[in-house]
């Protein structure tokens, strides 16, 4: 029987190497259930990202971890370079920000997407490309774009080929780094509904990285609320959202805009915010 938690983090700690008391991530700990899409969310250099990279040991070489990092039955923190990529990318993969720059230029998207599908196994290169249009129909790319360059297409194409090379080996954990940044609202809306559909199509557990609660809203199962290199709150996401405790959460709702209601958007007041933060 599989254990409820595809992933445990324990502890988890990130810091420059060369400055140990400039904590980036401190002390953080949270699991991930298996099939559930959990999203963090926080404020542009509360952490978010560096958790992520983390977990697959993407860090700059300039940022030490430590901590316990739990995925299945092995601890990701104990294994060396080259067992590390036996996960990359087959059991854990990840979606990055900007398409753009982590596309290569000059070789086409199936290429690309095909090189991922080698790296973790043996298919003849006609059996690789089938596998690779195949799976640009199921992020909603023609399967006559194998042979495209990434210039030649739009931000929300170039962002499907993301999601189809993350998933081309059907990992177990899906990482995606706020892939909706760079993407306009209609075309967000339709990546976030692709994204969810995958992950019922191949039973994906999803960590997704937002700074918008409003996504969380829309998305997640569960929710992990990051300040300051922290996890203050954690939950499930409906609860979280209607019942709010710490005074961070509070105030990141006070800043989602909504059609069905006349509230003014609020700010963060950072003062008040510490304030409240002294009473806890």
């Amino acid at each position: 029987m599989l254990a409820k938690n595809i992933l445990e983090i324990k502890n988890l700690t990130v810091f420059p190497e060369k400055n140990k008391k400039n904590i980036l991530v401190n002390d953080v700990s949270f699991s991930l259930e298996r099939g559930k899409l959990t999203c963090i969310v926080g404020e542009s250099g509360s952490g978010k990202s560096l958790t992520a990279l983390s977990i697959i040991k993407l860090l700059s070489s300039q940022l030490k971890a430590q901590g316990i990092i739990h995925f299945e039955k092995n601890d990701l923190a104990l294994l060396n370079e080259k067992k590390l990529r036996e996960y990359r990318g087959k059991e854990i993969s990840m979606i990055f920000q900007d398409p753009m720059t982590s596309l290569n230029p000059v070789f086409t998207v199936g290429y690309q997407v095909a090189e991922a599908l080698h790296a973790h196994n043996n298919f003849t290169k006609s059996e690789a490309k089938k596998m690779v249009e195949q799976t640009f129909q199921d992020v909603g790319i023609p399967s006559d774009r194998y042979d495209s360059y990434p210039d030649e297409l739009s931000g929300g194409q170039r962002q499907r080929v993301m999601i189809a090379m993350a998933i081309i080996n059907k990992p177990k954990l899906l990482i995606a780094d706020e892939p909706t940044t760079a993407l306009d609202v209609t075309v967000q809306k339709q990546v976030l509904n692709l994204i969810q559909d995958l992950q019922k199509k191949y039973q994906m557990t999803v960590l997704f990285i937002t700074h918008d609660f409003g996504v969380v809203e829309d998305i997640a199962d569960q929710v992990l609320v990051m300040y300051k290199g922290r996890i203050v709150e954690q939950g499930k996401a409906k609860n979280l959202i209607r019942h709010p405790k710490h005074p961070y959460t509070k105030a990141l709702l006070q800043c989602i805009p909504s059609i069905h209601s006349k509230k003014t958007l609020k700010p963060i007041d950072y003062q008040w915010l510490q304030a409240e933060m002294e009473k806890i």
